[in-house]
């Protein structure tokens, strides 16, 4: 079960269930990675739906790997993730969220 105060979210992939998070390895990679831009040009890009598939994919795979799988994004082409490419970008969405979001106090 993900843990939400812990930036965690539950991505299924072919079946299976995968514990994702940004951590801050994760995010370094993830913007190292990124075609353009800084991470908080790919926040503003899901917050205002100008995101594309390639961005939607980056961060389901860094959150993949904050949560420990070894892939990369060529092991998930042929993946069927659940929920199809709303799903992948809604977990994306969810997971930047969660990687910034302030703790309540």
């Amino acid at each position: 079960m993900a843990n939400p105060y812990a930036g965690e979210v539950i991505v299924e992939i072919d079946g299976l269930r995968h514990q994702c998070k940004l951590t801050l390895g994760a995010l370094a990679e993830l913007e190292a990675g990124l075609a353009t831009g800084s991470l908080v040009d790919l926040v503003r890009r899901f917050e205002t739906a100008g995101f594309s598939g390639a961005d939607v994919l980056a961060v389901i795979v860094a959150g993949l790997r904050g949560g420990g799988w070894q892939g990369t994004a060529a092991d998930l082409v042929r993946a069927d993730i659940a929920g199809g490419p709303i799903g992948a970008a809604r977990a994306a969405a969810m997971l930047l969220a969660r990687a910034f979001a302030l703790p309540e106090a």
